[in-house]
């Protein structure tokens, strides 16, 4: 699904990621743990395109499904993000407009990507909205930011990640402001999204336990280096490199 390597230097900031080398086959949830500062967003704008602002310098290649994104121009991008690769970001209270109702955003990020109508997805977008646990999807539908929990916001993000049914995706701290309970029922929501076999996942997180309990294989960011990837299992329970032994230890045992 995805090969990635590559190097980005920012005008000021050097070295942000050194030959960074990730594969994601399908059906595959990878986990990216690193802590703040480590270039995890780094990547995932890369892989999107939307590092151009910043003057970044990107060396190397992103393959999706073979085709390589760093070729592309910014009008294949715009075509590629929402369709093939989509992102569902962190802080989602944030990341939705407070002025605009659920449908509104659904509709804008439908219109941005398809020239089929709008209302000719209403049936869709229902089971879409069920799916991610908006119940029901007709009263959520008409709903403003500021009416939503933000367990039910990130489900919102979640949903219209999903809205063209892109076969990878990028979970960029989606549980990061959620409690306990509702990051068990995004996570389920994220297992169910890849149950299928027929898409993939980049799951970028800070929190190890929650990548453990989710992801097939695991990478860990130091520095702007993959300093380890493998199976969950493996990278846990025989960690090879040092800043990989440190995160390991630190994560609370229970008595």
């Amino acid at each position: 699904m995805l090969e990635l390597e590559i190097s980005v230097d920012y005008p000021q900031k050097p070295g942000v990621l050194r030959k960074v080398c990730i594969s994601i086959a399908p059906g595959e949830i990878l986990g990216l743990v690193g802590q703040s500062g480590s270039g995890k967003s780094t990547m995932a704008l890369a892989i999107l395109g939307l590092l151009g602002h910043t003057g970044a310098q990107i060396h190397g290649r992103i393959l999706l499904l073979g085709r390589d994104l760093l070729q592309c121009t910014q009008s294949e991008m715009r075509d590629i993000r929402g369709r093939l690769v989509s992102l569902a970001p962190q802080s989602p209270m944030e990341a939705l407009n407070p002025s605009l109702r659920v449908e509104t955003h659904l509709r804008e990020a439908w219109r941005a990507h398809s020239r089929e109508p709008w209302g000719a997805q209403k049936d869709r977008v229902a089971h879409l909205l069920e799916s991610a646990g908006l119940s029901p999807p007709g009263s959520f539908l008409r709903r403003y930011p500021r009416q939503m929990s933000v367990g039910q916001a990130q489900r919102v993000l979640i949903a219209m990640a999903l809205l063209h049914s892109p076969p990878f995706l990028i979970a960029d701290e989606p549980t990061s402001a959620l409690d306990v309970i509702t990051q068990r029922e995004v996570l389920d929501l994220v297992r169910t999204i890849v149950a299928d076999g027929q898409k993939s996942m980049l799951f970028i997180s800070h929190d190890l336990p929650t990548v453990t309990g989710l992801c097939h294989r695991l990478a860990i960011l130091h520095q702007g280096e993959i300093v380890e990837c493998g199976p969950v299992g493996q990278v846990v329970a025989n960690p090879k490199n040092a800043y990989t032994r440190q995160l390991v230890k630190a994560v609370p045992k229970w008595p």
